[in-house]
């Protein structure tokens, strides 16, 4: 299977990559600048200017990209949608690192996280922005997208248990009542969603069991 990782640089791409090439796939990083991953292969170009064939061949591409700074929250739906239009009509699968802001908290659907008194003030901005990524992939019916969203603590250091609960739309607590899950965890199980999953055109979410 080949993979493109795309953002391979940052903390979730590294570890979403060092997953996939521990696991014996064939994985490309695409990064902007020198590839810090432990990926072999890697292409050195801005995600918006990645054409078509940057990304023929490969079965699946992994969007990893985050922004954090308010005048680049939009970049989370420019980019992610600029690779729907490359894989448009194609059978390669995309694969987005989510948020779990946009988790709904009622089986109505019509509250999500980030609307609820305790999400923390400061993170609304992001939490939006990748709410709004998820609304324009949902538009898409040209593309095999999944939207991966982390549990609400997503640990950049915590330790790789190689176990998590595979959720849906719904904020989801683990058995001790926590909604808790490791970058290394999550790169598990987008790693296992690559390999295995068929959750086309869905939105699903992980959490530490």
């Amino acid at each position: 299977m080949k993979i493109a990782v795309v953002a391979a640089n940052g903390k979730a791409g590294r570890l979403i990559v060092e997953e996939a090439v521990n696991r014996g796939l064939d994985v490309t990083a695409f990064v902007r600048g020198e590839n810090k991953s432990v990926a072999k292969k890697s292409v050195q170009k801005d995600i918006l200017a990645l054409t078509k064939d940057d990304l023929k061949g490969f079965d699946v591409v992994i969007d990893a990209f985050g922004a954090w700074k308010p005048e680049d929250l939009p970049n989370h739906t420019k980019t992610s949608q600029h690779l729907c239009d490359l894989l448009s009509g194609t059978d390669t699968r995309l694969l987005i690192v989510g948020g779990a802001g946009s988790l709904f908290v009622n089986k109505e659907h019509t509250v999500q996280v980030k609307d609820t008194p305790e999400f923390p003030k400061e993170f609304v901005p992001l939490a939006t922005a990748q709410a709004d990524e998820l609304v324009e992939l949902r538009k898409r019916n040209d593309v095999k997208w999944t939207f991966v969203s982390p549990a609400g603590d997503f640990q950049a250091d915590g330790e790789r248990t190689g176990k998590y609960i595979l959720a849906g739309e719904e904020f989801t607590l683990n058995s001790k009542g926590e909604s808790i899950i490791s970058y290394a965890d999550y790169a598990v199980a987008m790693i296992d969603e690559a390999t295995k999953g068929n959750n086309i055109q869905k939105r699903i979410s992980v959490v530490r069991e």
